[in-house]
Formats: structure tokens, C-alpha cells, sequence
């Protein structure tokens, strides 16, 4: 994931002595009509954060396509890409102060391939630092993994930090399965690790 909670794990990653050469990775999410090259799309995030400070082959870097002129064949080489690669072992995840997991946004439904998704307001309000701090300067779309590409991760790790995520994170663990939270869907995960600190947990029950 990207975004400002991963950034400690990624300087430790980088720091530690690490090798990389056998990994694989396959990033969430890229907002849709950017490429690699923009300084607000995730790659340049993810070169500058991660990539540019590992072991890391560029050839083993899957990611999606934000400037893809045929935006659905690109969400479906993703997932051809990933069921070659064996699927996935490890899905580091983040989540969004609306319950969104990769930009799987609420609503009546979920879609379970990679896909292109028309992004909520709260989305690129929250994603509005990369892009002058102008929220309507943040693209107002994506492409995702879907759901069954986040659920069907042999192992699963979710982080969330901070005041802001508190209500997303009591619907996420508390709440019932809803395509109206679609981080609830992971309670349904037989190997997830949930990661977080004491402001974000203040809204859980008690108990």
C-alpha cells in the first residue's frame, strides 16, 4: 500500500540488511490516466519510499498501469500476471477512512477482479498531499485489485493508525460484513495480522 502509514515499515525495510533478489511484488492500486513517471502516482511513491532502496529486479516490480490506453485489458493482465506469479503470499494492506481496502470504495456492491473504480470524495480528499493539496487535482478514478484478489492472499496484513480511521476500524472488526465496509470482509480471512494503534482502536467496543 502507499500512503502515510507504511512509510516506517518501508524505511525499516530499506535500512535492514535484506535480500530481495526472489521477491516478487504486486502493488494495489494506481490512480487511473497517470504513469509511472508522475511524482503523485503510487510507483513514484513506491520507488521513492521502497524500490530505489532494495535488492528489488525492476522486472520482478508488478504494477498497474495508470496511463493504459485500454484500461479494462490492463485490470485483466494484472490478474493474469498474479495467477502466473502463484497468487499471493503476502498482502500488506492499509485502510481508508471510509472502510475501503485498496480502493475497493462502499457501496452496494463489490467488484472481485482488478478494476477500474470511480473514487469516493473522502478518497481524494485524503490522497490530496501528492497533488499540491488540491483534492480536485487527485484523478477521479483508479484501477484495484478486487476482493477476491485481497481475500484470497494466503496471509494477510492490515495496518491503521491514527484518530482518523477509528470509526473505519470498529466497523472493519466490529461491525458485520458489508459491502458498505469492504475491510469487514477480512474478519472472513483464515490468516490476517491487524495492526493498530491505540487512536485508531478508540472507537471499538469494549469487551
Amino acid at each position: 500500500p502507499t500512503g502515510r502509514t507504511p512509510m516506517a515499515l518501508y524505511a525499516a525495510l530499506g535500512a535492514a540488511a535484506l535480500d530481495w533478489s526472489r521477491v516478487r511484488t504486486f502493488n494495489l492500486d494506481e490512480f487511473a490516466t497517470l504513469g509511472p513517471e508522475h511524482p503523485g502516482s503510487f510507483r513514484a511513491f513506491m520507488d521513492d519510499h521502497l524500490f530505489r532502496h532494495v535488492n528489488l529486479a525492476p522486472a520482478a516490480i508488478g504494477f498497474l498501469r495508470g496511463d493504459a490506453a485500454d484500461s479494462a485489458a490492463e485490470c485483466a493482465r494484472y490478474d493474469v500476471a498474479i495467477a502466473a506469479a502463484g497468487g499471493i503470499d503476502l498482502l500488506l494492506v492499509g485502510l481508508g477512512g471510509n472502510g475501503h481496502i485498496g480502493f475497493n470504495e462502499p457501496g452496494d456492491s463489490l467488484h472481485a477482479e482488478t478494476h477500474v473504480v470511480p473514487l469516493h470524495e473522502s478518497t481524494r480528499r485524503a490522497n490530496a498531499e501528492r497533488f499540491g493539496g488540491d483534492w480536485r487535482a487527485v484523478p477521479a478514478s483508479a484501477l484495484t485489485m478486487g476482493m477476491r484478489q485481497v481475500l484470497s492472499a494466503r496471509r494477510v496484513v492490515m495496518m491503521a493508525t491514527g484518530a482518523s480511521k477509528a470509526d473505519a476500524v470498529a466497523a472493519m472488526l466490529d461491525g458485520p460484513l458489508t459491502t458498505r465496509c469492504p475491510a469487514s470482509w477480512l474478519q472472513a480471512h483464515p490468516d490476517v495480522t491487524f495492526v493498530i494503534d491505540r487512536a485508531a482502536a478508540s472507537a471499538r467496543r469494549a469487551g
